[in-house]
C-alpha cells in the first residue's frame, strides 16, 4: 500500500518531541557535534520573480505586512527549538527570504534582540541580512548595521534594465548600483548577487554587467547560472536562453575576469578576497548543523545517535498561527544511514578546498572505508585529488560536479 505523502502546509504538526526523543541510541556514534547556525526566514516581497521557487509571497499592499506578529511568532518558534541545540554557541545567523530588507529596521533590532537574549552567539559571529535594491532609502542600509548586522548580500541579479525586465524584478541597472555603493559605505563586508545565461544574455552583455559589478569592489560575489525550476513562471512559460555551449564560455569568463580582479573562486558559485568568504555558507559546505526557523524554514541538527532534518510550516499565516501554538515543525525525521555520504557530498565538494576525511568521519559517524570504492572511481576518473588527510575535486571535477556527487549515492 502507498501511503501519499502530504504537503508540509496540509499536513499535520510533526509529533511533538522532547530532548530525549533525539538523543535515544541509534546506529550513529558521532563524536562531537559540528558548528550550529542559525537561518531565519522572513518569506514576503515585493513581487514574485518568475524564476524564484523560493518559499516567498508577494506583499499585499501598504500596510500588509504583519511585522510584529511574525517577529513574536519567530520568538516562539525559537524557544520551543532551544531545547534541541542547548548550551550550543552560535557561530552565524543569516537573514533570508524574499526580502528581509522588507522589514524595518527597527524589526530587525527586535529579531536580533530576541536572538542573543535566546542563544549563545559567538563573539564576533557572522550576521547576514539578504536586501534587495529598489527596496530601501537612504541610510537605511546603516540602521541595519547599528542593528546588529554585519554584512549584507545585495540581491543585484544583473546591471541591464533589459535583463532586469526579462527577470521580471521591480527594481533598474541604476537603482542596483545605487544599492551595491550604499552596501560599501555601511559594511566592512558585504555579497553581490549576479545571474548569467539570462534571456538573451551575450557574451558582451554578461562583460558589461562584470565590468560594473567589479569597479563597485565587492568583497564577495556570487554568480548564478539560471535555471529554470519547477512550478515557476519560467518553467511554464519558458524564455529562450543561451546554449550550453555558451553558458559553459560564460562561467570561464566569469572566472577569469573575477581571478583578475582579485576574487578567488573558492566554491562553485562564489568568488571572494581573502578573508570575506562567507562562514554562514561554509558551514553549510561543511556539513555543519543548522537551525531554521521562519516559514518553511529547514533545519540539520546532529544529537549523539542521529542527523534530523526538520521543515517548518510553509504557508506564512499557517506558520505564525502553529509557531504561536508551540509547534511550528510541519515534518521532522532522521537522516538515513546510508543517505549520510551522499548528503555531505552534495555540500563538501562544492568546495575548492574540499574536505578532511576526519571531518566526513566525525559528521556522518561513518568510517572512510565506506567511501573508498567511490573516492578509488572518482579518482580515476580524473574528477578528485586526495592524499591521507585531505580530498579535493578537481577543476573536471569542478566542471562535472554532479557526476561527481553522484558516485556517492547509495547502492
Amino acid at each position: 500500500m502507498t501511503i501519499p505523502i502530504l504537503p508540509a502546509d496540509e499536513a499535520a504538526p510533526a509529533p511533538q518531541r522532547d530532548i530525549q526523543h533525539y538523543m535515544r541510541p541509534g546506529l550513529l556514534q558521532l563524536r562531537a557535534l559540528p558548528p550550529l547556525s542559525l537561518y531565519v526566514h522572513l518569506p514576503w516581497c515585493l513581487k514574485k520573480c518568475p524564476y524564484c521557487d523560493f518559499n516567498s509571497h508577494a506583499v499585499g499592499g501598504a500596510g500588509a505586512l504583519p511585522e510584529a506578529r511574525y517577529l513574536d511568532a519567530l520568538r516562539a518558534d525559537l524557544e520551543a527549538a532551544l531545547p534541541l541545540v542547548w548550551g550550543r554557541p552560535v557561530q552565524t545567523v543569516f537573514i533570508g527570504g524574499g526580502t528581509p530588507s522588507l522589514f524595518s529596521p527597527a524589526s530587525i533590532d527586535q529579531l536580533l534582540g530576541d536572538i542573543r537574549a535566546l542563544l549563545p552567539l559567538t563573539a564576533g559571529a557572522e550576521v547576514t541580512l539578504e536586501a534587495n535594491p529598489g527596496t530601501f532609502e537612504k541610510d537605511r542600509f546603516r540602521a541595519y548595521r547599528a542593528a546588529g548586522v554585519t554584512r549584507l548580500s545585495v540581491g543585484v541579479q544583473s546591471f541591464s534594465d533589459t535583463h532586469l525586465a526579462a527577470l521580471g524584478r521591480v527594481h533598474d541597472g541604476a537603482q542596483a548600483r545605487a544599492a551595491v555603493e550604499e552596501a560599501a559605505q555601511a559594511f566592512d563586508t558585504f555579497n553581490l548577487d549576479l545571474m548569467y545565461a539570462l534571456p538573451g544574455q551575450e557574451m558582451a552583455a554578461l562583460d558589461a554587467d562584470l565590468e560594473i559589478a567589479l569597479a563597485l569592489a565587492p568583497p564577495h560575489l556570487s554568480i548564478y547560472h539560471l535555471t529554470i525550476e519547477p512550478n515557476t513562471v519560467f518553467a511554464k512559460y519558458p524564455p529562450v536562453v543561451p546554449e550550453d555551449d555558451l553558458a559553459y564560455a560564460m562561467l570561464d569568463r566569469i572566472t577569469e575576469r573575477t581571478a583578475a580582479g582579485g576574487l578567488q573562486r573558492y566554491e562553485v558559485s562564489a568568488y571572494a578576497r581573502a578573508g570575506h568568504e562567507c562562514a554562514h555558507n561554509l558551514n553549510y559546505w561543511q556539513f555543519g548543523d543548522y537551525l531554521g526557523i521562519g516559514a518553511g524554514a529547514h533545519s540539520k541538527l546532529s544529537f549523539a545517535h542521529r542527523v534530523v532534518r526538520q521543515t517548518r510550516f510553509r504557508e506564512p499565516v499557517l506558520y505564525m498561527e502553529r509557531a504561536l501554538s508551540g509547534n511550528a515543525v510541519a515534518q521532522d525525521a532522521d537522516v538515513r544511514r546510508a543517505d549520510l555520504a551522499f548528503e555531505f557530498m552534495l555540500n563538501a565538494l562544492r568546495l575548492r578546498g574540499g574536505f578532511g576525511l576526519q571531518d566526513f568521519v566525525e559528521r556522518t559517524g561513518q568510517s572512510v572505508a565506506s567511501i573508498a570504492p567511490a573516492l578509488d572511481k572518482a579518482e580515476a576518473q580524473g574528477l578528485i585529488a586526495r592524499d591521507m588527510v585531505h580530498v579535493r575535486p578537481t577543476e573536471r571535477g569542478f566542471d562535472f560536479l554532479s557526476n561527481l556527487q553522484e558516485l556517492f549515492l547509495p547502492g
